[in-house]
């Protein structure tokens, strides 16, 4: 029998799913689905790291169960986000002729997540799909929730679609894989979590981070913690007109920011959110929202784990002030022109604040400018 460490249900009726974390998952992957999805076939799609590290495991048990597939890879990195990529995913879809009631396996991190969710979304007028992150971030944010979708010239995540998966299976074993900086960049959404509305999961890891990182059995609660979190949300929310906008906390900045350095290796995802979640504790701060003491403990707490905290640790030159607020107005929060961002009075007391004045938001940019 597979080992799973921790199930949770995210309860969306006809659509509810289970996230299955524990080790060695993609080994009995054919097993698990074979059991759960009878008589179906499979599209993988997959990036070239990926599948150097973890595609053979996969393709190895569902062999064993018998289950037919097919391999889509793509390359790595945020810029596969992209019409042209989507299409070859679609394509390749197609080309293999899996019909709607087969499955596409999304089987990587946050890029192939959301880039193979959209492709299911869409080809043959919608399919079945099936979340295996094999990132931190992955397992604990972006897997979950049904958000799909790729990046435009005009932002991040601006073209998508809710299409909720039918399993997450998050295999601990693969992120044993990560780099140090990657698996740091996904730390950046296990702390989100506890700044929204847990300062208890907040000082619980300031706690226990060193095991987090070693792999230690803190690791598997930290991600069942995070995943419970964020499927308390989309049950309440899922198309996000409400709470789930809190889930967004310090990727407006963050988004503005890779957007700016081109979607590259100058700024991973998980590093423009921790830069971001400090800016926006810093500008709550400067607003008399919030203890600015925060802002520093914050910040301490994301240095310590690895992660950039200020524009400048950003390399290369960032683009002007002004560059950085049109990214941010094309922000998906922004409701009839007005700017919202997620703001907060403290760890763990995140809200939604609308209409948030430009020229303020502009001030403070300017005064983070390195």
């Amino acid at each position: 029998m597979p080992e799973i460490d921790h199930t949770v249900h995210v309860a969306l009726g006809e659509r509810a799913y289970d996230i299955l974390i524990g080790p060695r998952l993609l080994d009995e992957a054919g097993t698990i689905l074979a059991e759960r999805f009878a008589g179906r076939r499979y599209g993988i799609i997959t990036d070239e790291t990926v599948a150097k590290a973890q595609l053979p495991r996969l393709v190895a048990s569902l062999d064993a169960a018998g289950l037919g597939h097919t391999e889509i890879v793509l390359p790595a990195g945020e810029a596969t986000k992209s019409w042209s990529y989507l299409g070859q995913a679609v394509e390749g879809i197609l080309a293999a002729r899996l019909e709607r009631g087969d499955l596409v396996i999304a089987l990587g991190g946050g890029v192939i997540g959301d880039l193979a969710g959209f492709a299911a979304s869409i080809a043959r007028r919608g399919m079945d799909f099936v979340q295996m992150p094999t990132s931190l971030l992955a397992q604990v944010d972006s897997s979950v929730g049904g958000k799909t979708g790729i990046n435009s010239p005009h932002g991040k995540n601006l073209i998508g679609a809710f299409h909720q998966p039918r399993l997450v299976m998050a295999d601990l074993s693969t992120l044993d894989t990560l780099s140090p900086r990657q698996f740091a960049a996904g730390y950046a959404e296990v702390v989100k979590y506890g700044l929204i509305d847990d300062e208890d999961f907040f000082f619980w890891l300031e706690e226990n981070r060193a095991e987090i990182f070693a792999g230690g059995p803190a690791r598997g609660e930290a991600i069942a913690r995070c995943c419970a979190h964020k499927a308390r949300v989309v049950i309440e929310d899922e198309k996000e007109l409400g709470v789930r906008a809190l889930l967004n906390l310090g990727h407006t900045f963050g988004h503005a920011l890779e957007k700016d350095t081109g979607y590259s290796d100058r700024l991973l995802h998980g590093e423009g959110v921790a830069i971001g979640m400090v800016l926006a504790h810093g500008f709550s701060a400067r607003l008399g929202l919030a203890p600015s003491q925060d802002t520093g403990r914050i910040a301490a707490h994301l240095k310590a784990s690895g992660l950039p905290t200020t524009m400048a640790d950003i390399p290369g030159i960032l683009g002007s002030t002004e560059t950085l607020m049109a990214a941010i107005a094309q922000d998906k929060k922004v409701s009839r022109g007005a700017l919202t961002f997620i703001l907060t009075r403290g760890i763990g007391k995140a809200f939604i604040e609308r209409n948030v004045d430009a020229q303020a938001v502009a001030g403070f940019i300017e005064s983070q400018r390195p």
